[in-house]
């Protein structure tokens, strides 16, 4: 196998295409042979085409390379397509760039080998061999995110053609040229650089944060520059191995962060297209403090003059140093030089942090009145700057003011007593302040926490008035320590302490602890059982704060309360299910005069006691249901209750004499029928239900439940007699009219009206039918007219047996054979009639209970045929047939009437039914 270059064929052999803007370079396979290598013509490419140009010309082919239409195993296409280019934009044609035949037999076909992600960027036209672009716009950094601001962005496509005798693989790769259609971007917008004040010149700081382009090469990030580098920045780009530039700020001059501690410009960057895109940042350059200045004085030297008398504590004068550095290099401390005497040091003090000098201790005789401070300022890392203050104190000889007191409120050795309940400004007593060199005016104030008042009674002679300024509160403070105070000009002071004591009065009332009790106690307690122990206090002092308990008016009877102890008992049992809670006012009274009281409130509530069995409402409960109820339907409400609460009167219900037919639904206290009742099996039941509550020990009580079932008419009519419809009877001619023939015989299992048989004639079949009648209510059936020769024959009577059910009754039917012969001769025959299906028109009318007819009504008419056949056969007994017929007439009035009366409806029966129930032999009944 032998490598082959593919090479571009310039001038002759060179196909440059122009596709709407889009620049197609055509490398196609040469007429080689095997060995032989094909070198490609230069020409003058921008560097990123020679970029692809040198990655993809060199293609290893299997066998000969043929530029011709014959047989090849493979061939390569590259293809150049500028990002931004829409949809439907041709990129190139196969058979024309392969130089294809274009007629063929049969013609070639071109199709995807695999429509991967570079599918989805172009379609294949499967006729022409055409590529189009196939979406909206061709973006390279959407398609090649992983090479976002590299150069190589290429799709890969297997494009095959058939059919098998003109088979190619041809390997297309389209490289998309990137456009400059993104701008840099900073990652933040507001970039902040930190430079300390002393640094240096060329001093270089990489900015963090650099600009990105997704573009790549020459349209990426290119160069930074500043919009205000004041004088005193630069800026410097560096490329690394990779191609990713950063900026970095370069120091040109000097900084100083006293005079400007921060810089803002705006920083952008500038990509390669033309014209270039740009993205800026703002970029702010904080100038950090370098402690390069020390503490200074405003003033070198103060003078300070201060009286003998001066208090100790005040303030002598303040020095002040500043640094114009912040922070901690802003830091300053004043401190005593190591010149300065150890008297001075030891009568005044010096705040090192604020520089406040202040008197330490009192001025005496033996005091050096002039005094110089050398103060020492203190920076860090600095030389100590110096302050000189010189303080002159001037000698006061004076003699002390006088305070005299004249006591309004009682006083006793100094101590002055006061009732708590005493009014505001209330006096207490007069003071006079006496200046014996009556030089300074005097200065009289009092000393001392409380709520008292010292103000001038007189302008301009010394005269001052003590009194109250609120109320007093013995139970809050009982001692008050005041002074009042005498003070001159010259710093001579005098006090004159005094000391007030409250007197306690019965100004409070007892207080319980608690305002509402709350008590619990168990139902069936002992008498005199322990309840609470109530306790209230009283702040007022002596019999003032002894207190005494009492029960409420509203408290019953049967509760206790010790008086001196505040035990609450009760004296009797407690029932909870009588009375569960209970709630009544407790009194605290103490023995002042007059004495007074507050009130409580006690919550008891009593907590039960499983003392109650479970109760049923009745013993012998009875539930009513009918028949065929479906299963677990409710049958009914078992009602039980338990007078206990909680879990003591929690009710579980079980059936004591154990069923496999019924459940108890607790939760709903239901009974219920697993399955379906049927009465016809067993008419009643009888359960005997336990109920157990959820006490310990567990209580329990019984009741009996009958359960009896209600008929449903859910059983048709069963008929006994006759036992088959292939059955028949034997009626002879000479029956009399009148004269029972047969009979039907039916039972029904239901109760009730559900069991009131009805029987009715509903079809009928032979000579004269109509001769037969059945009696509705015992289904007896009877011969009506005499049987004539011609009236001889097979007659078929279809039965219908009705009960009165409700609401729908039900019926079964019958079938009734009567042969009318003097005799049985051919067997054989009646079964063979009574095998055929009967053709029988059914006419039913509505069976019901005959009434017996209040009277009887004759049709004469009806007896004029009767007497002319009777006077033609039988003359000479003409007595005999009109008797004869006159009975016959007075029965068939009879049935008449009976049918007006019973008002029977006539119920039509659609189709034809097969009476053949069963096949059995029939059976010969007489009525002999």
């Amino acid at each position: 196998m032998t490598a082959v270059s593919l090479g571009l064929n310039y001038q002759g052999n060179e196909r440059i295409t122009q596709h709407t803007g889009v620049l197609s370079w055509l490398l196609k396979p040469c007429n080689l042979d095997m060995g032989q290598q094909a070198i490609p013509t230069r020409t003058s490419l921008n560097h990123g085409q020679q970029h692809f140009l040198f990655l993809y010309l060199i293609v290893p082919l299997t066998g000969p390379a043929i530029c011709s239409a014959s047989y090849s195993t493979a061939s390569e296409l590259l293809y150049m397509l500028h990002e931004g280019l829409p949809k439907g934009i041709l990129i190139g044609n196969i058979v024309r760039d392969l130089q294809l035949g274009l007629f063929t037999d049969p013609p070639l076909s071109f199709s995807l080998a695999s429509k991967g992600l570079s599918g989805k960027y172009v379609t294949l036209d499967n006729s022409t061999g055409e590529l189009y672009t196939s979406v909206e716009e061709l973006d390279r950094e959407a398609l090649c995110p992983q090479n976002s601001g590299v150069q190589d962005c290429v799709l890969l496509l297997d494009i095959i053609i058939l059919p098998q005798e003109y088979f190619r693989l041809i390997k297309i790769k389209i490289a998309i040229i990137d456009v400059n259609d993104n701008a840099p971007v900073f990652p933040v917008a507001q970039i902040y650089i930190t430079v300390p004040e002393n640094a240096p010149v060329n001093t270089r700081l990489v900015i963090e944060h650099p600009a990105y382009d997704p573009d790549g090469g020459l349209y990426g990030v290119q160069t930074y520059r500043l919009v205000d580098y004041y004088g005193v920045f630069t800026l410097d780009v560096e490329e690394n191995e990779s191609g990713e530039r950063t900026p970095y700020l370069i120091i040109m001059g000097t900084l100083d962060r006293e005079i400007k501690s921060e810089y803002k410009t705006i920083i952008i960057a500038e990509d390669g297209g033309n014209p270039p895109l740009v993205g800026s940042a703002t970029l702010s350059i904080l100038i950090s403090d370098v402690n390069d200045n020390c503490p200074q004085f405003s003033e070198s030297t103060i003078n300070v003059t201060i009286p003998g008398n001066s208090s100790v504590g005040v303030k002598v004068t303040t020095v002040q140093a500043v640094d114009i550095d912040e922070g901690s290099n802003a830091i300053i401390t004043y401190a005593f030089s190591e010149r300065v005497p150890q008297s001075s040091k030891e009568l005044f003090y010096l705040d090192e942090n604020t520089g406040v000098i202040k008197l330490f201790k009192k001025v005496d005789g033996n005091t050096v009145q002039q005094h110089k401070l050398t103060i020492l300022a203190n920076g860090p890392g600095c030389i100590p700057t110096v302050m000189n203050v010189f303080i002159s104190i001037i000698k006061v000889a004076l003699r002390p003011p006088e305070v005299v007191p004249r006591y309004i409120a009682n006083e006793e050795n100094g101590i002055v007593y006061l009732k708590e309940l005493e009014p505001i400004n209330s006096p207490i007593a007069f003071f006079t302040i006496k200046d014996p060199d009556d030089k300074y005016k005097v200065n009289c104030y009092l000393e001392g926490e409380g709520p008292f008042r010292l103000a001038a009674y007189k302008t301009y002679t010394n005269e001052y008035l003590l009194e109250t300024t609120n109320t007093l509160d013995y139970e809050t403070k009982r001692i008050y320590n005041i002074s009042v105070v005498a003070l001159s000009l010259d710093g001579s002071k005098v006090k004159k302490p005094i000391q007030v004591y409250i007197l306690d009065e019965n100004d409070n009332a007892p207080v319980f602890t608690q305002h509402t009790i709350e008590v619990t106690i168990e139902e069936n307690n002992q008498a005199n059982a322990f309840l609470a122990k109530l306790h209230a206090t009283d702040a007022d002092s002596g019999d003032r704060g002894q207190v005494s308990y009492f029960l409420g008016p509203d408290a019953p009877a049967y509760f206790s309360l010790d008086m001196q102890t505040g035990i609450l008992t009760v004296t009797t049992m407690l029932d909870r299910e009588e009375k569960e809670k209970y709630r009544f006012t407790v009194k605290a009274r103490d023995s002042g005069k007059p004495p007074r009281e507050s009130v409580a409130t006690v919550h008891i509530t009593v907590l039960d006691k499983n003392d109650n069995s479970p109760r049923f409402i009745s013993k012998d409960f009875s539930f009513f249901v009918p028949e065929n109820f479906p299963g677990f339907g409710e049958i009914g409400v078992i009602s039980v209750t338990d007078a206990d609460s909680g879990q003591n009167g929690w009710i579980a219900l079980s059936i004591v004499n154990g069923s496999d037919i019924f459940v108890i639904d607790t939760g709903k206290r239901l009974l219920r029928a697993k399955v379906s009742l049927d009465r016809e099996q067993q008419s009643s039941y009888t359960l005997w239900i336990e109920a157990t509550d959820g006490g310990d020990p567990t209580l329990s009580s019984t009741a009996k439940i009958t359960i009896l079932l209600l008929d449903v008419n859910d059983n048709p009519p069963l008929v006994l007699f006759p036992q088959s419809n292939m059955s028949y009877l034997l009626v002879l001619p000479s029956t009399l009219p009148g004269s029972p023939v047969t009979e039907v015989y039916a039972v029904d299992k239901d109760t009730g009206m559900n069991a009131v048989i009805a029987y009715s004639i509903i079809g009928r079949r032979g000579p004269r039918p109509e001769y037969f009648r059945i009696d509705s209510k015992t289904g007896n059936i009877t011969l009506e007219e005499a049987l004539m020769r011609d009236d001889y024959g097979l007659y078929r009577l279809l039965v219908k047996v009705t009960d009165h059910g409700y609401p729908e009754p039900l019926f079964s039917t019958v079938m009734v054979n009567l042969f009318v012969n003097d005799t049985v001769s051919n067997e054989s025959y009646i079964e063979n009639l009574l095998r055929r299906d009967p053709d029988i028109s059914i006419e039913e009318k509505e069976p019901q209970i005959a009434i017996e007819p209040t009277h009887k009504k004759i049709e004469a008419d009806s007896c004029v045929p009767t007497l002319v056949t009777l006077s033609i056969f039988c003359l000479g007994s003409i007595i005999l047939v009109t008797l004869m017929a006159m009975y016959i007439c007075l029965r068939k009035g009879k049935k008449d009437n009976r049918i007006n009366e019973n008002l029977e409806v006539q119920i039509p029966l659609n189709g034809k039914m097969d009476f053949h129930l069963i096949d059995k032999k029939p059976i010969e009944i007489s009525n002999i």
